[in-house]
Order: C-alpha cells, then sequence, then structure tokens
C-alpha cells in the first residue's frame, strides 16, 4: 500500500466514522448535555428557534463493567465502542417483542418491525409511498458513550487467574483461560496465560450511556434496556459473564421491567433465544455466594462450568464422529467432532453466565437459561435435548453446587 492510500484508508476508517458521530450528537443529543442539574441532563436544539424535537426519548445511564471485557477495535485491542451495546439492544428487543406476541410472533413481520427501527439492508417488505422497494434504512436509535477510549486494562497487567481441576485434561487448568479461551490466551514462551490483544475494559471502568429513540417504540425499547441490565454482557465470551455490565439511570429513576420467562420445554419450539425458561420450581435463574471479587468469582464459575459438563462423559478420549449428550449443550468440542455436523458448525450454549454487584459492594454470579431449538443443520433431536438440560437443571439445584434459584 503507498502512502497515499494508506493515509485514505486510515481517514475512511477513523475520520468519517468520527464525522458521523459528531453528526449523530449534534442532530439528535442536540449538544448533549449543555446544561446539567444533579444528574439529569438538558438539551439544546441547534436552531434554538426551532421546536424541540418532541417524538424523541432520551435516556443516560451510568454503564459500568462488573468484569473485564473483550471489545475489539480494527485492531482486536479493547475499546468502548457502541455496536456492541447496539447489538444487545436488538437482541433483547426480539424477546420483549416475542412476549407481546405470547412466544409466538410472526417472524416476518418481528423482521420488518426490527429493519424498520434498527436500520437494514435485506428487507424486501419494506416500500416507499409509491410501492417502490427501499433497499435500506438507517437506524431510528442513536447510541453515544461518553468515551470511545481504549481499556485501561492492559496486556502487561494481566494477572491469570488460579487454577482449576479438570478431569479429562489431566491438569490445572487456569480458569481465565478456560472462561475466556480467545481473548485469553495459552502461554507462548512465558509461564501464564495472558491477553491475545493488547489491552482490555477492566472490571470497574464506566462511562455514559446515552439513547435517543422515537417514543412511540419506547415499551419495548425500555423493556429491551431493563434485560440489559439485568442479563448482559458484551465482548469475546461473554456468554462466560465476561464483559458483564449493569446500566444506572442518571436521573436516579428506576429501571424496571419484565423478564419474559417461558416453559423451557415450549422454548424449544423456536430456533432462536427469546425467554429465559422456567419450570415447576420457577424461572431457570441460579445466584451463587457473594465473592469479594471478579477473580475469585470467575474461578467459582469456572469450576461450576467444568463439572456441569463433565458430567456427560464421551465413550472415549477421542472422537468416534457420533452424537453424544454434551454436544447437545454446545459446539464445537475439542477432539470430539460429529461427523455429521463437521468441524465448522457452531452450537452457541444456550446457558448463560452473568455477574452482578450486590448492595453490599460484592459481585455474585447469576446462571440462566434461554433454551431454544438447535438449527435445522443440526437434525435436532428433541428428546436428547430435551433429557439433558433436564439434567443440567437438577445439577444446578443440587445442594452441592450452592446455587440459589431467584426469582425473574
Amino acid at each position: 500500500m503507498t502512502g497515499d492510500s494508506h493515509h485514505i484508508a486510515v481517514i475512511k476508517r477513523g475520520l468519517i466514522p468520527l464525522l458521523a458521530d459528531l453528526f449523530v450528537d449534534r442532530l439528535i443529543f442536540r449538544k448533549l448535555a449543555t446544561r446539567r442539574e444533579g444528574s439529569r441532563l438538558y438539551y439544546t436544539p441547534i436552531n434554538p428557534s426551532s421546536p424541540p424535537d418532541k417524538t424523541m426519548k432520551r435516556h443516560e445511564f451510568l454503564l459500568t463493567f462488573a468484569t473485564p471485557a473483550f471489545l475489539g477495535n480494527a485492531n482486536q485491542d479493547g475499546q468502548w465502542r457502541t455496536p456492541p451495546f447496539k447489538a444487545q439492544l436488538r437482541q433483547w428487543w426480539r424477546a420483549a417483542f416475542a412476549a407481546t406476541k405470547a412466544f409466538a410472533p410472526d417472524e416476518a413481520a418481528m423482521r420488518h418491525a426490527e429493519g424498520l427501527l434498527f436500520g437494514h439492508a435485506w428487507l424486501d417488505s419494506d416500500l416507499n409511498a409509491s410501492g417502490d422497494k427501499i433497499s435500506a434504512r438507517k437506524s431510528l436509535i442513536r447510541i453515544r458513550l461518553g468515551q470511545w477510549t481504549e481499556g485501561q486494562l492492559k496486556k502487561s497487567q494481566w494477572e491469570p487467574l488460579a487454577g482449576v481441576s479438570h478431569r479429562e485434561v489431566g491438569v490445572a487448568a487456569p480458569a481465565d483461560l478456560y472462561l475466556g479461551y480467545g481473548p485469553v490466551a495459552p502461554p507462548t514462551g512465558g509461564r501464564s496465560a495472558t491477553l491475545k490483544a493488547n489491552a482490555a475494559i477492566q472490571s470497574g471502568e464506566h462511562t455514559t450511556f446515552a439513547i435517543a429513540f422515537p417514543d412511540e417504540h419506547a415499551p419495548l425499547i425500555e423493556q429491551a434496556l431493563c434485560l440489559m441490565d439485568r442479563f448482559g454482557a458484551v465482548g469475546g465470551r461473554s456468554r462466560n459473564s465476561w464483559g458483564s455490565y449493569g446500566l444506572v439511570p442518571t436521573d436516579g429513576s428506576p429501571l424496571s421491567g419484565i423478564v419474559p420467562v417461558r416453559d423451557w420445554k415450549d422454548c424449544l419450539q423456536l430456533d432462536w433465544p427469546h425467554a429465559v425458561g422456567c419450570d415447576t420450581k420457577g424461572a431457570l435463574i441460579w445466584q451463587t455466594k457473594p465473592a469479594a471479587d471478579w477473580r475469585s468469582l470467575m474461578r467459582d464459575l469456572a469450576i461450576l462450568k467444568i463439572a456441569l459438563r463433565t458430567q456427560f462423559e464421551f465413550p472415549n478420549q477421542s472422537s468416534d464422529g457420533e452424537i453424544h449428550e454434551r454436544h447437545w449443550l454446545s459446539y464445537p468440542i475439542k477432539n470430539h467432532s460429529v461427523r455429521a455436523w463437521g468441524n465448522n458448525a457452531r452450537l452457541p450454549n444456550s446457558l448463560r453466565f452473568k455477574v452482578r454487584p450486590t448492595a453490599e459492594g460484592k459481585l455474585v454470579g447469576v446462571v440462566f437459561h434461554m433454551p431454544c431449538l438447535p438449527p435445522a443443520s443440526f437434525a435436532p433431536d428433541t428428546a436428547a435435548i430435551k433429557s439433558v438440560w433436564a439434567k443440567v437443571h437438577a445439577f444446578l439445584d443440587a445442594p452441592a453446587q450452592n446455587l440459589t434459584r431467584v426469582k425473574a
């Protein structure tokens, strides 16, 4: 790449998004935080003589991470970025939408509504007044973070967690490597695991999270924001509770909403996560005992996950190409590929971890299940899947795990 073309590429990657972000701040947020009284923000229109935009509703939160977050930028270094949070909002909006349709949404109608609200370049059903197809539409939602800086946790500062026993491996596995493999890299010349990238966002880092959206969409978006606070985590290995965060309204108002809960076996009627499962004992949400810090809590969660998975034993140490119980938890599994699925198939674990702060300044781990049917390409065996997850729920309920069921 020549010097000139390199500079042009830098401009395209950096300057244009920055100018777009500044334009959005001015246009949508009306010179964000031009006047502050306490924690409440007041917005001033660009043109003071024009009437204020009454169709947009705005909220501001203090967003704080409870565990380190791996939000990779173009160089894969941890950096505050809005796209992961918009993706979270979209995910929980779908759950809120499904709940309004008794968990039997018309998926085409949902995708249409989602495309109009979040923006799209793929809807065939988006037509203008003349009946012509609109090929793309920008999002009606605007999100702004108080900073776009690199995370404060540098690679040189990473302190690996204590090892946890894994009977199939034969040696103690570092807890951070087990739960964070990928963003956390195995030793290469050094003596311990470390960050793969140069930086991550540290536990305790915080910034403002401002959002604006059309008032008519407030019920579902505010419901989604509540679910983000309760269950949200972003970045690499977020299903293992890395990147757990909380949202606290800066104006002191409560963040309230209803958690969509559905019988977990009925959740298997859809192939996308849309509700927290429940059984006769209540919502499938378990909580750990409080821990003093994220490091000790993450180690506890690693121990829990290893025991949960290894209860489903393979008949051989290496793959026989067949489907076994553990495969229905998540896939792929090292040394145990399935012949019919191949090595490139991906089945995310529907059992997720989250770390939340307590009122006493400690942290608790939350384990929650959002069941859904694996994609058709896996030829899902519903009876086998139900059997596996029933065993998982019984495992988590067992006194030996020292977990408590909590209300949704």
